[in-house]
């Protein structure tokens, strides 16, 4: 079926609205949730791994046709909106980016409504970032603006003719839409009648919402919102309990008096308190910010996506189209998760020799922050998920501050090989000495003996021992302790006072006790009882006697723990390096071979 849209570009610029579909009987029930215009298509083609294939943008494009068709079909979201338009936006990307291939195809439009809407219903342009909301605010300084949750549910059309509710008429493709009348006859919070002396005709545009009386979208994200008021509005019938949680936020009476303050006064005595209470003047561009961040972050009767700003006067309702304006515009919540293009799969090996799968991706912005890495926890669950360079993936912050990866939402096919290290090959007694697969681990053993938990060597950090490492200087834990101020001053980026700082650094880390140090080492829990009184080598040295049985008599201690200690205790680097830490004036303490 033909779009009303002709132009590709325009087809692609409605393309949510288009989306929202839901089975009503045996019609198709068109719910058209508002414009959208994305973010201008980038020249950049780089996906940072490489560039797509036609096969990448073909199984791309096969997703996004499945996630349609169980909206169509069923009525079903198997995708939150943000990841919907994020796929969306990069199949147009990638399709701009390949020769020989064709625009983004036009979504299946439902046939047109039943109800021709009275004035069109506009869409929204969205807003990028803070940056771009303080110029569209710089740009306007000469009107009065407001600012207004974005009430995440679904757009309607009310006409009140002679007072009386007259139609209802569903969003559709902001020209025509279905009639809702019956439905929302029924609705307790939406007046049949205006009270007073009405004008002859009241045209008002809003949002059907479900009530959810103390809301915080921070915390709560829009929880299905959306999708269980498109359930409620394909059902036939509805009980008296449905009708009392549904809410209407009316955000513009086009053909009410020309001044915002008057619109939501009059709005107020008919019954639309929500319009009132949730809509506030701006003077300055940090009066928004603070807006969206309250309403973000406090309680709301109600889900949001963002906020709206807009002019109180705006051109004559006749000249509106559905297309986004000039005069009104949004601007999202952080997204709370994202679709992300996978890189490159590394590993890390940590100080006790655990290996983290990480997924480097292309930037992705989840709640204001930008996220480039998100660890995969574990090679078991790393192998659960499968997840391979150029997969996209579902990213989300848990807790708002640690990005984690969901799910592979659109798998690379076919799926490259990636190589893991062996986790036989490393463990807690492992790359106690530089070599050539050694270099994560070692590298973190020495991050741990210079940290606040271990010789709290201040100003000593990652970036020192790369410096070491790399000039050759370092090839055991120790080695820090025989350094010079003439070798340190003669390595790249280190002066004079550096490198006497460094040394200065060192040798005070050096007369440390040696029960610190072996805390320092990594040696297993085994309680202050024991390891505060390692205070000599021969103490030590008798230690490395003790069975299993032995530790067992101290609280806290089982057989794993034993066992470990005892291997810590007697491995054979780690004998070398307590022998070698004893200060020279305590060397007659050192065993005989």
């Amino acid at each position: 079926m033909a779009s009303p849209l002709s132009s590709s570009s325009r087809r692609f610029r409605s393309y949510r609205a288009t989306r929202s579909c839901v089975a009503l009987g045996s019609g198709i029930l068109l719910l058209w949730l508002g414009g959208f215009s994305p973010t201008t298509v980038a020249n950049d083609c780089s996906t940072g791994a490489e560039t797509p294939t036609a096969q990448d943008m073909e199984h791309l494009e096969a997703t996004i046709a499945a996630w349609d068709d169980a909206y169509y079909d069923q009525g079903e979201r198997q995708v939150p909106d943000a990841v919907y338009d994020q796929a969306r936006h990069r199949l147009q990307t990638w399709r701009a980016c390949l020769p020989n291939t064709v625009d983004v195809p036009a979504l299946p439009v439902a046939p047109q409504g039943e109800r021709r809407h009275p004035v069109a219903q506009t869409g929204l342009d969205k807003l990028s970032d803070e940056q771009a909301m303080k110029r569209w605010v710089a740009d306007r300084q000469q009107h009065e603006l407001w600012v207004q949750p974005k009430v995440d549910g679904v757009a309607v059309t009310l006409v009140y003719e002679q007072g009386q509710l007259d139609q209802a008429i569903s969003r559709g493709n902001g020209i025509t839409g279905q009639d809702w009348t019956m439905h929302l006859r029924h609705v307790q919070t939406i007046p049949k009648r205006l009270p007073g002396n009405p004008p002859a005709r009241v045209v008002l545009q809003g949002e059907l919402y479900l009530r959810r009386d103390g809301h915080i979208q921070a915390e709560m994200g829009s929880a299905g919102a959306r999708s269980d008021i498109i359930g409620l509005m394909s059902r036939h019938e509805w009980h008296q309990s449905d009708t009392a949680r549904i809410g209407l936020f009316i955000w513009d009476w086009p053909n009410g008096p020309s001044d915002m303050a008057q619109r939501l006064s009059q709005l107020t005595s008919w019954g639309f308190e929500d319009s009132a209470d949730y809509s506030q003047p701006i003077e300055q561009a940090e009066d928004v910010v603070r807006w969206r961040r309250d309403w973000y972050q406090h309680a709301l009767p109600f889900a949001t996506d963002g906020i709206v700003i807009r002019q109180s006067r705006r051109p004559d309702s006749t000249t509106w189209e559905p297309s986004p304006p000039d005069w009104a515009t949004a601007w999202k919540h952080p997204a709370r998760q994202g679709l992300a293009y996978v890189q490159e799969i590394s590993f890390t090996i940590g100080r006790t020799g655990r290996i983290t799968p990480v997924a480097r991706l292309d930037p992705i912005k989840l709640d204001d922050r930008t996220i480039r890495r998100v660890s995969l926890g574990s090679l078991k669950h790393w192998k659960a998920l499968d997840v391979r360079p150029g997969d996209q993936v579902t990213i989300s912050l848990a807790g708002q501050t640690i990005p984690r990866l969901d799910d592979v939402l659109i798998p690379v096919e076919p799926r490259p090989p990636v190589s893991a290290p062996d986790p036989d090959r490393y463990h807690e007694l492992s790359c106690l000495r530089l070599r050539s697969d050694c270099h994560e681990q070692f590298l973190a053993r020495l991050v741990r003996i210079s940290g606040q938990n271990g010789l709290d060597m201040p100003g000593i950090g990652e970036g020192t021992w790369e410096i070491l490492i790399d000039a050759g200087l370092i090839d055991t834990l120790i080695d820090w302790q025989d350094l010079n101020i003439d070798q340190l001053r003669t390595l790249p980026g280190v002066g004079d006072t550096r490198a006497r700082n460094w040394y200065t650094t060192f040798q005070k880390a050096a007369d440390k006790s040696l029960a610190t140090w072996l805390s320092a080492l990594g040696i297993p829990p085994a309680g202050e009882e024991i390891i505060g009184q390692i205070d000599d080598i021969e103490r030590l040295v008798s230690l490395r006697r003790w069975t299993r049985q032995d530790w067992q008599q101290y609280d806290g201690i089982g057989p794993d723990t034993a066992g470990r200690l005892i291997a810590f205790l007697n491995e054979r680097e780690i004998v070398s390096l307590t022998e070698g830490w004893l200060p020279e004036q305590d060397s007659n303490l050192r065993p005989s071979d």
